[in-house]
C-alpha cells in the first residue's frame, strides 16, 4: 500500500499544521470576499490559529470535544481548524447554507460544545437560524465573526492573545474531522475521520500533481470535504491558495488571469460558467493546466468545449467517506478524459460486487467498494456501519462500474438515491417527506433530472389529491416554509395520475430516472 508515502501521515493534524506553518510561513492565502477579502501570510494565519487555541481552552474546550465551524471559504476558518487541533478538539466543518432543520440535527447528534459563525452572510442571520434550532443541550457558546450579540462571544475576544500553552497530544487514529453528508437517508450521516485518514488524501492528492507548481483556486464551501481537505493543503503543504466565499464566474476568470492560477477542481456548473466569463471578458486562461471536474455528471461536450481552448480537463471519483478514490490527468488521452473518472490514486484499492458480496468477472459492471489510507474510520451512528461495509475494511459506495481494459473507472448508475446539485448531496427521501407533508400533494417520488449548469436538478414526479392544482410555484411556496436549504427545493415537477411500483408496493426509481433522462433529451433536441 505504498507504506513508505503515507509515513507521513503517522502523526496529529496539528504536529503536520504546525511543521507545515514552519516550512512554508510565507505562503500567500487570497480571499475573495466583499467583506472579509485580502491577502495573508500562513504564519499570520497560524498565529491566529494558536490565539483561537487559547480561547477555546479558556472556554473549557479540550481532547475530543467536538467544535462546529459554520464559516464560508474564509481564513478564519483556516484559524479555527488549527486552534481546534491544537486543542485536542474535533473539527466539525458545516455547510454555510444550512438552515435550521439541518443545523439542529447536527448540532444535536454530534453534541457539539461550540460553534462558530458569522453574524451574518449573504441573507443568513445565524444567531436567529441557531435559536430556530431548538434545544441543543451541548452547545454552550456561540462564537461570532462581526457584530456578536449579547449572548455570543466575538471572534477577536476569542483570539485575543495566545497563553503558550503546548498542543494537545492526540493519536493519529484519533477522531479529528466529523463531516455530515447528505448521503441517501432523510437525515444527515456524521463521516468521521482521523488525522491518519485526512493526511493520506492530502499526501495523495500532493502525489497526483507532482510536477505541477500549484496555485489553485478554489470555489469550495470548506463544510464539504473538498473544502476543507484543499484549506488543509494550503497549511500542510504550502500551496498558494485562492479562495472565492461567494461564486461569481466572472471573478473566477478574473483570478485566474491576475493570480496565474495553474490548477483546481470545479462543478460542471462552475467550468461553465468560468469559460463563458472568460469569453466575454476576454480573459487569459493559459495558466489552468490542470483542471479537475466532477462532483457532479459531467457532460462530454463540457469537456471537448475545455480542450478547444487548450484545458485538457479530466475527472475524478470520490465521497465524503472516501474523498478520492480515482482521477484523472492532463496527459490522458481526450477519450478517457470525456468517459472515464480516471485510475486509481496511490493506495487505493476497488473491486465490483453483486448484491450479494461477491465479485463480478472483470468488465462487468457491479458496485464499487473501495478502501485505502484516507477511507474513512466509520460513522458518528455505528449502527449505519454494518450496511456500509462488507469483511475486510471494503466501503460500499453504492455506485456501479467497472475498469475499462486500460484500467481506467466507468461508471455507469447510482445504488444509492441521491441527486447531486451543483456538487451539493440532496437526499431524494428527505425531499420526498417534504412533498408528502403538503395537503395538496398524495404521493410523490423525486430522481435527478440532467442539467447542463447544474449537473443534475431535483425532480418531482407528483399525484396531487383530488381537486388540488399542483404546480412548481405551489412546491416552491411550500417550500419556503419549511426552513430546507432552498437548493432542496424541486426544480422541475411533473404532475402524474400513479407512480410506478413493484408487486410489493416499492417505487421503481429506476423508470423515474429513465423518464427523466429521456424527457431532458427531448428538451435538448
Amino acid at each position: 500500500m505504498s507504506e513508505g508515502i503515507f509515513a507521513a501521515a503517522n502523526r496529529s493534524l496539528i504536529a503536520a499544521f504546525m511543521d507545515g506553518a514552519a516550512r512554508f510561513h510565507d505562503t500567500e492565502l487570497v480571499v475573495t470576499s466583499a467583506i472579509r477579502g485580502g491577502t495573508r501570510r500562513l504564519d499570520d494565519v497560524m498565529a491566529e490559529g494558536l490565539r483561537f487555541a487559547s480561547g477555546l481552552r479558556a472556554r473549557g474546550i479540550g481532547p475530543g470535544d467536538i467544535v462546529g465551524v459554520q464559516l464560508p471559504a474564509w481564513s478564519e476558518w483556516m484559524a479555527a481548524c488549527i486552534g481546534i487541533a491544537h486543542a485536542g478538539a474535533v473539527m466539525l466543518p458545516i455547510v454555510s447554507i444550512y438552515g435550521a432543520k439541518e443545523m439542529g440535527f447536527i448540532l444535536r447528534q454530534s453534541g457539539a460544545k461550540l460553534l462558530v459563525t458569522p453574524d451574518r452572510w449573504r441573507s443568513a442571520d445565524y444567531a436567529a437560524v441557531l435559536a430556530e434550532c431548538g434545544d441543543l443541550p451541548a452547545l454552550h457558546t456561540h462564537v461570532v465573526i462581526g457584530a456578536a450579540p449579547a449572548s455570543a462571544v466575538s471572534w477577536a475576544e476569542m483570539t485575543a492573545r495566545d497563553d503558550g500553552a503546548a498542543p494537545a497530544q492526540r493519536d493519529p487514529d484519533d477522531l479529528a474531522m466529523l463531516v455530515y453528508t447528505s448521503g441517501t437517508t432523510a437525515d444527515p450521516k456524521g463521516v468521521c475521520h482521523s488525522s491518519r485518514t485526512l493526511l493520506s488524501e492530502l499526501i495523495a492528492v500532493q502525489e497526483a500533481r507532482l510536477g505541477i507548481k500549484e496555485v489553485v483556486l478554489s470555489p469550495w464551501p470548506p463544510g464539504h470535504v473538498a473544502g476543507a481537505c484543499t484549506m488543509m493543503r494550503f497549511i500542510v503543504q504550502g500551496i498558494k491558495l485562492v479562495l472565492m466565499d461567494q461564486w461569481d464566474a466572472g471573478a473566477a476568470a478574473m483570478l485566474i488571469e491576475r493570480e496565474r492560477v495553474s490548477a483546481g477542481s470545479f462543478t460542471p456548473f462552475h467550468l461553465t460558467g468560468i469559460l463563458d466569463a472568460a469569453d466575454r471578458d476576454g480573459r487569459d486562461l493559459s495558466s489552468f493546466v490542470s483542471v479537475l471536474v466532477g462532483a457532479a455528471p459531467v457532460p462530454p461536450t463540457l469537456i471537448e468545449r475545455c480542450a478547444a481552448r487548450g484545458l485538457n480537463t479530466f475527472r475524478c471519483y470520490g465521497s465524503s467517506e472516501h474523498p478520492t478514490v480515482t482521477t484523472g490527468f492532463p496527459s490522458d488521452a481526450i477519450d478517457k478524459r470525456l468517459t472515464t473518472e480516471g485510475r486509481l490514486m496511490t493506495g487505493t484499492e476497488m473491486r465490483f460486487v453483486d448484491d450479494d458480496g461477491n465479485e463480478v468477472a472483470p468488465g462487468v459492471d457491479g458496485e464499487m467498494v473501495t478502501r485505502g489510507p484516507d477511507l474513512f474510520t466509520g460513522y458518528l451512528d455505528s449502527s449505519l456501519n454494518a450496511a456500509a461495509m462488507l469483511p475486510g475494511g471494503w466501503f460500499r459506495t453504492g455506485d456501479i462500474g467497472h475498469f475499462d481494459a486500460d484500467g481506467y473507472l466507468v461508471i455507469s448508475d447510482r445504488k444509492k438515491d441521491v441527486i447531486i446539485r451543483g456538487g451539493e448531496n440532496i437526499s431524494s427521501r428527505e425531499v420526498e417527506d417534504i412533498l408528502l407533508a403538503d395537503p395538496m400533494i398524495a404521493d410523490a417520488a423525486c430522481v435527478a433530472y440532467p442539467d447542463e449548469r447544474m449537473g443534475e436538478i431535483v425532480c418531482a414526479y407528483i399525484v396531487a389529491r383530488p381537486g388540488a392544482a399542483v404546480t412548481l410555484e405551489s412546491v416552491r411556496a411550500y417550500f419556503t416554509t419549511t426552513g430546507v436549504a432552498r437548493q432542496k427545493t424541486p426544480e422541475r415537477v411533473v404532475c402524474v395520475t400513479e407512480l410506478p411500483r413493484n408487486s410489493t408496493g416499492k417505487i421503481l426509481k429506476h423508470e423515474l430516472r429513465a423518464r427523466a433522462r429521456a424527457e431532458a433529451k427531448d428538451k435538448a433536441a
